[in-house]
């Protein structure tokens, strides 16, 4: 039935992303040895999660959050005993899911199927689905149509079981109407800071203690390594100003496009509607067609009275203040029974009752804009960029194997490569192995050669790497710093500074317990308290610490006014509560929405549960041996 659902892995990873709740990490050891290629990752009820299916999904987690992050995590931070884990445990959770899903026989049907299909926003153009879109994503991906199909129909059946708990949730009005009265309540406070600066001529740092402090963390003044590379970068853009294009190529081009590109004729209209349900009684409807008909008697007989007449009876609010002005709209945008009148009239003419499924209409044609083809001249500086790029595009698929052959051969300069690509060789600032300041360089893949050992150690070129569509580039090093500690004598003065710092934060935190203390004693503390605010949980308070708003909102005021403080690096803050106000009425939109939320997470919670019981009573099983990759085991 669906024999264009057809090869792509990748969207059902996405589905799989939606449809499934982050699992926590549990158990993490280091990394593991030993372990039998063949041998399954995990077994759950007595089936088994293959290396195969581990590996694919690792693949596509890792994907994934380099797709969230830009391409600006290193690749090795992608792999590790964690990551791992995590996505073994989401195979474990979504095949408990399925057991329970079959064992339940939850069915998926072909409607659900093609629903899903069609609201992914992959698949759609202009808001709409499109097959071709669908194709042509399909295309760059391989999966048999039965196995995508059957990956999608578990996906829906799982997502019935998830939605069984985390949509089914309840929570007593009471509880929500609490809640949400906790949110509204607002408080009158006042608050007067301890700032650090006020203390450091009494802070004073002990002889020796930055040294000390420096032993104790050297790595806090640790450089890291760095390069300073040349480079050769190979682009479509470069290959622009040598690739030439015939005009009668660009004459053919307008001829093919221009159609395409055409302005569509336009039309203004007016309208009075009389509405009437297309299920209505016939009486009904008659009636309303009465009345319309009524109306045009009256217009025939005075044109100029159409915009009075519809502000006083056409019942479409949207237009009928406007004296029925619908603007401009194409052949197609209206009802089809209206686009036709409207498009079978002249300007000025006056038609109706025109019958839609939303009454009868009066319609007067206003205007009339026609369509018109561009002008070869408006399109031709266009159209030989395009074509110049697709030929550019074409040379630069031409020339990448043997741009990358040539820094692979000649792997002791770059000259080779620069002259393939008929650019200069340029060079580098110094930059780390995290990021580069040369937006060409600060690729993850290209930054991981670049600090390989056969860059570093054996003065080889990288291997051309695509750090963006149409861009190749491949490098080889200038300079070399190693990692390297700062020397005392360089950071002596920046850690005094800070350990005064500390010693001034300690001792203005010292202060300000004193006077809170007399404060909850009723005794005066000498403090000039800063003007009141009114804050509740939603308040974000401009140029308050986060710490402070909390304990704002946490300290008792049992008994007014009341009295708190907290030390943040800013200081000590002493907080005054004078008054509480809560509110009359709860706003029925605010608790509806908090319900919503609410019951969302006791439903997350629930779900939790069902699946921490499902593995208990599931008989899992996790190879964490089967998790490390070759490499890591042949340590």
């Amino acid at each position: 039935m669906f024999d264009w659902i057809h090869n792509n892995r990748r969207f059902a990873q996405v589905v799989l992303a939606i449809i499934f709740l982050p699992f926590a990490f549990v158990g993490v050891d280091s990394y593991f040895k030993g372990s039998d290629a063949t041998a399954p990752v995990a077994t759950v009820a007595g089936q088994t999660i293959t290396q195969q299916e581990f590996n694919v999904a690792l693949r596509e987690r890792q994907e994934s959050l380099q797709s969230m992050s830009g391409g600006r995590i290193d690749p090795a931070m992608l792999d590790n005993p964690e990551l791992r884990l995590g996505v073994a445990e989401g195979l474990v959770n979504q095949r408990l899911l399925w057991v329970q899903a079959t064992r339940a026989n939850l069915t998926a049907t072909d409607q659900q199927l093609r629903a899903m299909l069609e609201q992914a926003p992959v698949f759609q153009d202009n808001g709409k689905f499109s097959l071709d879109l669908y194709r042509q994503y399909l295309k760059t991906r391989g999966k048999g149509e039965l196995e995508f199909e059957g990956e999608l129909r578990r996906d829906l059946l799982m997502r019935q079981v998830d939605d069984a708990y985390t949509e089914s949730a309840f929570l007593p009005r009471t509880v929500v109407q609490r809640m949400l009265k906790l949110t509204e309540t607002q408080r009158e406070v006042s608050t007067f800071t301890f700032a650090p600066e006020r203390f450091e001529s009494k802070a004073t740092v002990e002889g020796g203690a930055a040294k000390k402090y420096y032993d104790s963390r050297l790595d806090e003044f640790r450089l890291p390594e760095q390069v300073r590379v040349e480079y050769v970068a190979l682009t479509i853009d470069s290959l622009l100003p040598s690739t030439t294009v015939d005009p009668e190529e660009v004459k053919k081009s307008y001829d093919d496009v221009a159609s395409k590109s055409q302005v569509q004729e336009s039309r203004q209209a007016s309208h009075i509607l009389i509405t009437a349900d297309a299920k209505a009684p016939a009486e009904e409807k008659q009636k309303a067609k009465a009345k319309a008909e009524d109306l045009l008697k009256q217009i025939k007989a005075k044109p100029a009275s159409f915009a009075d007449l519809a502000k006083a009876h056409s019942q479409d609010p949207g237009s009928a203040e406007k004296g029925g002005d619908l603007g401009s709209f194409k052949r197609g945008d209206m009802v089809k029974a209206f686009s036709a009148a409207a498009y079978d009239m002249k300007v000025g003419d006056i038609a109706g009752p025109v019958e839609t499924e939303y009454g009868y209409h009066i319609i007067k044609l206003t205007g009339i804009t026609e369509g018109k083809l561009p002008s070869f001249e408006s399109m031709r500086g266009q159209l030989e960029t395009d074509l110049k790029r697709q030929r550019a595009g074409k040379k630069f698929a031409e020339l990448a194997e043997q741009f990358n052959n040539a820094a692979f051969e000649q792997s002791d300069s770059l000259k080779a490569a620069a002259d393939l690509a008929k650019v200069p060789l340029q060079q580098s600032a110094w930059f780390s192995r995290n990021a580069a300041t040369d937006a060409r360089l600060n690729n993850p893949k290209l930054l991981q050669a670049i600090f390989s050992d056969e860059v570093l150690k054996n003065k080889r070129n990288t291997e051309a790497v695509e750090v963006t569509p149409g861009t190749l580039v491949a490098a080889r090093l200038l300079e070399h710093q190693p990692s390297t500690v700062r020397p005392f004598d360089n950071v002596q003065a920046e850690i005094s500074t800070k350990l005064q710092r500390q010693r001034a934060t300690q001792l203005a935190a010292q202060e300000g317990r004193a006077a809170l203390e007399k404060l909850r004693q009723g005794k005066d503390a000498e403090v000039t308290w800063g003007e009141p605010q009114m804050i509740n949980f939603s308040s974000q308070i401009k140029g308050m610490n986060e710490e402070v708003r909390k304990q704002i909102l946490r300290a008792d005021v049992a008994k007014l006014p009341g009295y708190s403080g907290v030390e943040s690096p800013s200081g000590y803050t002493l907080i005054r509560i004078t008054r509480v106000v809560e509110p009359e009425k709860l706003d029925a939109e605010k608790e509806k929405n908090i319900a919503q939320a609410m019951q969302q997470a006791v439903g997350q919670e629930q779900f939790s549960a069902y699946l921490a019981s499902l593995k208990l009573k599931g008989d899992v099983k996790i190879r964490k041996e089967q998790l490390v990759e070759k490499k890591e085991k042949d340590k």
